[in-house]
């Protein structure tokens, strides 16, 4: 199985666009320790012709032009995708927007739960996915589904399950109380099988808290790409960019007791890579303590461009 980081950057990507933070003031400069970085996403196949993405970034056209498997193949004719279907894990604006780069008729499956299917189905912009070539299809919690598309089974199953977080942004409803109208279902995990081989990994770009469900269910894993947005609680406004905590946002922080560095080091998972990544994080300096901190208790900072096979 061959997984492609096609953007390891959380909304707005890195450098955001309307950003002064010390971070993106450095990788506009051409800093030597930073890189630039599209919104989160990640493409994965068995076969290295017949692709799934999960999720799909507002940045999705630049990262298929940057990454050579996903390119139409001439040899198939005038119209071709080796994209077979898309896994969404929740309604983020970074999660869906890519989908409008996929229409011109092509044949694909989106994946997602029903919660985040009806985002997609009462936003008319979505209609221009015509649904005879592009079906939805629903995503049932704690069920392995195979995965097919334009008429293929990809060789691969995807199984999906509830994840602490919160709904997204433009979806939240103050009067519906401290949790924003939050439901199962807005934030997803994912587990990626490969049928033949039965590996498998876990893709979670999004979530508040690791609980003992959780924890239970990532404990051995071989490769968990994690949400790496916040470095600490408040960076966001210690440096004065958003009036909004880590929690606030649906994001655990990777530093502190309660920190996802933390959680992670009783689990004996084999390969720990960080993705989502906010523009804030001092992890995003290749030289910086929090790099060091990271590298030092076993994780990644993920990359656009890195490839992992399984």
């Amino acid at each position: 199985m061959i997984i492609k980081v096609l953007g390891s950057a959380a909304g707005g990507g890195f450098p955001q666009w309307n950003c002064n933070c010390q971070n993106c003031v450095a990788v506009r400069a051409g800093t030597p320790g930073y890189r630039a970085r599209t919104q989160s996403s990640l493409a994965v196949s068995n076969d290295g012709d017949n692709w799934v993405l999960l999720n799909a970034s507002p940045d999705l056209r630049e990262q298929l032009n940057a990454t050579r498997e996903l390119h139409a193949n001439p040899k198939f004719g005038p119209r071709h995708s080796p994209i077979k279907a898309v896994v969404l894990t929740n309604g983020d604006v970074d999660h869906i927007a890519g989908l409008i780069n996929l229409r011109e008729a092509q044949a694909f499956s989106v994946y997602g739960t029903d919660r985040v299917l009806s985002v997609i189905a009462d936003n008319s912009i979505f209609q221009i996915l015509n649904a005879d070539l592009v079906p939805r299809i629903p995503l049932r919690l704690n069920e392995p589904m195979p995965i097919t598309g334009a008429g293929i089974d990809v060789g691969m199953t995807v199984e999906a399950f509830a994840v602490p977080g919160k709904v997204a942004l433009y979806l939240e409803n103050a009067a519906a109380g401290p949790d924003f109208g939050t439901q199962e279902g807005d934030t997803i995990g994912i587990k990626i099988t490969d049928t033949k081989t039965g590996k498998a990994f876990f893709y979670i770009p999004g979530c508040a808290r690791i609980d003992e469900p959780l924890a239970k269910r990532l404990k051995g894993a071989s490769v968990v790409f994690f949400d790496g947005t916040l470095f600490t609680e408040t960076e966001m406004l210690e440096q004065g960019l958003m009036p909004k905590t880590g929690s606030r946002m649906g994001h655990i922080n990777m530093s502190g007791a309660d920190g996802s560095i933390e959680a992670f080091s009783k689990l004996g998972v084999g390969r720990l890579i960080y993705v989502h990544i906010n523009n804030s994080n001092p992890a995003l300096n290749d030289n910086s303590d929090a790099r060091k901190t990271i590298e030092g208790a076993g994780w990644e900072v993920g990359y656009d461009g890195l490839e992992v096979r399984l």
